[in-house]
């Protein structure tokens, strides 16, 4: 890695922290108020979920959220009891739009990889300026005439539940570390995200493991295997 890299990863993942710090998840948006219901994440959450982050983007260094944690309010107990989670019920929130019925995960995957490359920009909804991971995620099915909710506390209540890791499919959503970051199963141990600032929305291997989803929810048909 050139040092120019590493110092863009670096600046990536401060931005990342700073949001933290400021007491505003990195990934979710940015209109109305957060879903009390969703609870937060606790310490241990933020550190992993930092972690993860940095090493799935290529970071080599794991940055300390010990103080940030702190600071920011994340060091109460986890409430996610409220949530429809890896075994939950049907999510209750209406897909509008042209539904559900002609549209599969196969086609969700295409839409998705015509994204590759347009950067992070927190808060964003726009293609031609730069999205957050769960922007991306509702551009993508809007695409496809499936209305989804902005923000990842709501995303993740849509459709209905996968079990397991093992048995998702293409076009499945997959949530993680409560709620902080959603990114579309391509299959095959692949997903696609807009990860965190500096970065750009880019196909990589799944980083999300069984032990962190907090989700997977499945909005159309599922694509293949």
């Amino acid at each position: 890695m050139s040092m120019t890299e590493a110092i863009g990863r670096i600046q990536s993942i401060e931005s990342m922290l700073q949001q933290l710090s400021q007491g505003v998840r990195p990934q979710t948006a940015t209109t109305g108020t957060t879903d009390s219901s969703a609870g937060t994440a606790s310490s241990t959450d933020a550190a992993s979920f930092a972690q993860a982050l940095s090493s799935a983007v290529g970071g080599t260094t794991t940055p300390d959220v010990s103080q940030l944690a702190s600071s920011s309010g994340l060091d109460g107990a986890a409430a996610l009891s409220g949530l429809t989670g890896l075994s939950g019920t049907a999510g209750t929130g209406a897909l509008s739009g042209a539904g559900t019925g002609a549209v599969t995960g196969d086609a969700v995957v295409a839409d998705a990889k015509k994204y590759v490359g347009v950067p992070y920009v927190w808060g964003g909804t726009n293609p031609s300026v730069g999205m957050d991971c769960s922007g991306f995620v509702q551009r993508v099915f809007k695409d496809l005439g499936v209305d989804l909710p902005r923000v990842v506390s709501d995303q993740m209540r849509q459709g209905t539940p996968v079990a397991s890791l093992a048995q998702a499919k293409p076009g499945d959503l997959l949530v993680s570390f409560g709620g902080e970051h959603i990114s579309i199963y391509l299959g095959n141990g692949k997903a696609i995200d807009a990860p965190v600032p500096g970065q750009t929305i880019q196909i990589r291997d799944a980083w999300e493991q069984q032990s962190n989803l907090t989700a997977i929810r499945r909005i159309v048909p599922a694509g293949g295997s």
